[in-house]
């Protein structure tokens, strides 16, 4: 997480309302625009050929990275793997965002981007904090959605949790929307390093972990 990050514990707190409240905040969360996600956390909107790739923690460092056609086109080859349901299509988003963060790491230099909590490295280029992570994905969904290589799902703006007055560090993690279900899941690359697959779980699932871990 970034330097400004906080957490307090309330005494006395009743888990199960601290948990109703996160599940609420998801939905709506879940529900809104995901380009809207750019003007709050310092972010720049990708176009359907370019990606600004946040990284320095909570977007401090951009660097613009063009989708030749041939990243286009690998990037369609991965997702097609994922046609035939929903749960395939995630295994094939995963696979994407890994190749993704393999492609990008020599221009924004983040080949030793570290995953989790590495408060040590905040401010530095090629790190990336959890806003970082929620926004690069983000941004390569939207790409594939833009162009049409998307059946099963729809980029949903990501979703933070954690908040003073559960107790929790607060994280934030890129969200897909699956169409036939509506049921909304949590694609996050924060927790391990450069290149490494994303979890892709439940967004309620999601939502009950420890913040920051």
């Amino acid at each position: 997480m970034s330097k400004k990050s906080l957490s307090f514990g309330v005494p006395g707190l009743s888990t199960a309302i601290a948990v109703s409240f996160l599940v609420a905040g998801c939905a709506a969360q879940s529900g809104g625009s995901a380009v809207g996600w750019y003007n709050g956390h310092n972010g720049v909107a990708p176009r359907p050929d370019r990606t600004y790739v946040c990284h320095g923690f909570g977007c401090t460092y951009k660097t613009p990275v063009d989708f030749t056609r041939r990243d286009l086109n690998r990037l369609r080859a991965i997702l097609s793997r994922g046609r035939g349901s929903p749960a395939a299509e995630r295994r094939a988003i995963a696979r994407a965002v890994s190749w993704q963060e393999r492609s990008v790491a020599k221009p924004v230099g983040s080949s030793g981007d570290i995953g989790g909590l590495d408060m040590q490295n905040a401010g530095k280029r090629g790190q990336m904090d959890c806003i970082d992570e929620a926004t690069n994905t983000t941004s390569l969904l939207l790409v594939a959605e833009k162009n049409g290589f998307l059946r099963h799902h729809a980029v949903s703006a990501p979703v933070s949790r954690g908040f003073f007055l559960d107790g929790r560090y607060p994280h934030a993690t890129a969200a897909v929307r699956e169409i036939k279900s509506g049921e909304v899941y949590a694609v996050d690359s924060w927790r391990r390093g450069n290149g490494s697959p994303p979890d892709i779980i439940g967004m309620h699932a999601w939502m009950s972990r420890s913040g920051g871990i």
